[in-house]
Parts: C-alpha cells; sequence; structure tokens
C-alpha cells in the first residue's frame, strides 16, 4: 500500500529539516497552524508561521549538520494524524547538540497542510545544553569583536 498523502508531507518536513530549507519547513504549514510546546513547564509561547521562520532562521546559523532521525512514525488517517518519535543531532558553538522529539501533526483534510503541530522535547537536554551554548555563542562574539580591533590597529 502506498503512503498516504499526510505521511508523505511528514516525510517530506523531516527532509526539509535535514536540509534546513526554512521556506520548505514552512509551506507544510497551512497559513493558521499554530506550533505549540511541551512539556508546558518549558513555558515556551505557541508561535504562528512568521514566529516560527524568525526562530527557525536563527537556529540555522547556530545548528550546524542538523540532521533528524524518525525512529518511529504512527499514523492516524481517520483523525488527519501522525505522531514521530524523532532523534536530532547537530553541532553546535558548545559542542554536539543531541535530543529527542515526539512531534503530533494534525493535518487538514486534504493531507498536505499542518494545521496544528504540538512538539515535545527533552527538556533536561534543554536545560542542561542551551545555557552553555549561550556562554559559547558570547565567547565567540568577544572573540570576534576583539579581532575586529585588533584588525583595524586599535
Amino acid at each position: 500500500m502506498p503512503d498516504s498523502t499526510q505521511k508523505r508531507a511528514a516525510l517530506s518536513l523531516v527532509d526539509a529539516f535535514n536540509r534546513m530549507d526554512v521556506p520548505a519547513i514552512i509551506a507544510h504549514r497551512h497559513p493558521s497552524c499554530r506550533r505549540h510546546f511541551y512539556p508546558t513547564a518549558m513555558a515556551q509561547p505557541a508561535q504562528d508561521n512568521a514566529t516560527y521562520a524568525k526562530s527557525l532562521n536563527s537556529l540555522h546559523a547556530i545548528f550546524r549538520n542538523f540532521f533528524l532521525v524518525i525512529d518511529d512514525l504512527v499514523e492516524d488517517l481517520s483523525s488527519h494524524r501522525i505522531c514521530m518519535w524523532l532523534s536530532a543531532r547537530a553541532d553546535t558553538a558548545a559542542g554536539e547538540y543531541v535530543n529527542e522529539y515526539v512531534w503530533l501533526l494534525d493535518f487538514d483534510e486534504t493531507g498536505k497542510k499542518i494545521v496544528r503541530s504540538k512538539e515535545f522535547s527533552d527538556s533536561l537536554m534543554a536545560r542542561d545544553f542551551f545555557p552553555k551554548l549561550k556562554e559559547a555563542m558570547a565567547s565567540q562574539r568577544a572573540r570576534a569583536a576583539a579581532d575586529k580591533v585588533q584588525a583595524n590597529g586599535h
């Protein structure tokens, strides 16, 4: 049996992430789609497509060699829903980024556009990793500023 339209869309979404093609990622989403973060203890507000695209563009500069692997995928055609368990890996200024996600994607009736996205991520990893990344990026900016001053002979 061939893959459903929504499953092909979900696989195409993961491929767009692996290419870090932000316009292609956003193209999979309905104009009214909202991205919700879980667990709620992370206290992240829902994102519309414009906010999500801005976030992805900023991450694109931070995460090199970002790659997702689908560990499991469950599809409910009658509910227009796909759930994926994903493993992520990337290189950053703070070292290797490794995380796990669960994405719950609700599709429109055509199966082509995501109308709601719920994203669960490893909150312990985020708690421990992102402060290190922030510090490493600040150090890089400070070194770049010092190098620029030195290059200008000041």
